[in-house]
């Protein structure tokens, strides 16, 4: 008869017994009860009975091996995963507004309290709970979008007065606007999960760069250090200062972020001033880089073999465009690290179709198309599906 098949957990993990093992184990004491002849088959009903038992108890190992999977994070999967990610610290990324940083001009000393304003495609943006123009007669701070997800809104979108207050008197967004992101999907926290326990923070700036991506909305950071006393050759930042790229994210969160981790007496550079006033009422100037989005367009030629199909087509231009967007904050884009993104590597659609060209360039140059794409410090290189042309040849 023997012991019973449950799982059974050794130094190896955890071990599941087949099907076979839990339906000879209901057979076998069925027939220590009424005789070591009764007949068993799968066309009787006795047989059909022990068939529900062994797949009723195979199941519930199923479900221990499923228990046991939940306690590592390379196994763990939905909200298991969202909850043993905890002990390093990290959570899982909700899903995002869309936010801009919106310039307001009024009169000084005019209070905004629970202000919006409109796009031109009619979406609303709000404010923060309560904004006060300041002496210089504007201010910059961050809107959030109302409509949860991917809202686009480009430099100059941002143009109108929703909730008219007086001395509001215009509203603009100079910048496009950092598009909301669906939730964290299991892969993608398992990723940073993995990344966060292999790089723990070494340095101050190390340490900066995972503040600001636990803030909330923001999707993209790229931070430079300059010890030296000369200007940087790069970022062009001056001597002894940092140099923060952050995409998303409230600017006056960020600034508090920036203020609270960087080393005394480093100075900050970019084009986003926040000035932060300490305990003792002093001013403290803070400055940050929003970046600067340049679409990325990209031309594949491909050859159609049995299979392809307008489903396939669109994958292959999801998985470029996200190629893209994945590119960090500042880094070049090289065409031979997107060919697997092309290809659709370990798809099996990957084999109606044969890859014969592929080149990008960016969306707003006129030259001819290139490969691999130079980006600034403070650029950030997106991409969106209907940006991937495909073109079929025989």
């Amino acid at each position: 008869m023997g012991s019973t098949p449950v799982c059974q957990i050794t130094a190896a993990g955890i071990v599941r017994p087949d099907y076979a093992a839990c339906l000879g184990y209901f057979q076998g004491l069925y027939r220590s009860i009424y005789g070591q002849d009764v007949y068993l088959g799968a066309d009787c009903q006795d047989g059909q009975f022990m068939a529900l038992l062994a797949n009723a108890l195979h199941d519930a190992n199923g479900e221990a091996v499923a228990v046991y999977n939940a306690f590592s994070p390379a196994t763990a999967q939905g909200a298991g995963l969202s909850s043993v990610v905890k002990i390093n610290g990290i959570r899982r990324k909700s899903a995002t507004y869309s936010t801009a940083d919106v310039l307001i001009v009024g009169q000084v000393g005019a209070e905004i309290v629970s202000g919006a304003a409109r796009d031109q495609s009619g979406n609303l943006w709000s404010l923060p709970d309560s904004v006060i123009i300041p002496p210089a007669g504007q201010i910059t701070v961050t809107a959030t979008c109302q409509t949860l997800g991917a809202v686009a809104a480009p430099s100059g979108a941002i143009d109108t007065i929703a909730t008219p207050t007086l001395g509001w008197q215009s509203v603009g967004n100079p910048i496009a606007a950092a598009v909301g992101l669906p939730i964290e999907t299991d892969r993608q926290l398992r990723q940073r999960q993995a990344l966060s326990t292999a790089l723990p923070a070494q340095t101050i700036l190390e340490a900066l760069v995972g503040a600001l991506f636990a803030v909330t909305g923001v999707t993209r950071v790229k931070a430079y250090e300059n010890d030296t006393n000369l200007p940087d050759g790069f970022t062009g930042a001056p001597g002894h200062t940092l140099t923060a790229v952050v995409e998303g994210g409230d600017v006056a969160t960020i600034a508090s972020v920036i203020a609270g981790k960087k080393s005394p007496g480093v100075g900050t550079y970019g084009d986003q001033l926040q000035v932060l006033t300490d305990r003792a009422g002093i001013p403290h100037p803070i400055r940050f880089f929003r970046p600067a989005r340049r679409t990325i367009a990209w031309y594949v030629t491909l050859r159609p073999k049995a299979g392809y199909t307008l489903d396939v087509a669109a994958a292959i231009q999801q998985a470029l465009a996200a190629y893209t967007n994945g590119i960090d904050i500042g880094a070049n884009q090289q065409l031979s690290s997107a060919y697997p993104a092309a290809n659709l590597l370990d798809d099996p659609r990957a084999a109606t179709f044969e890859i014969v060209g592929l080149v990008a360039k960016r969306a707003d140059l006129t030259s001819d198309a290139y490969g691999d794409i130079a980006a600034a410090f403070n650029e950030a290189l997106v991409c969106d599906p209907s940006d991937v042309n495909i073109t079929t040849v025989v």
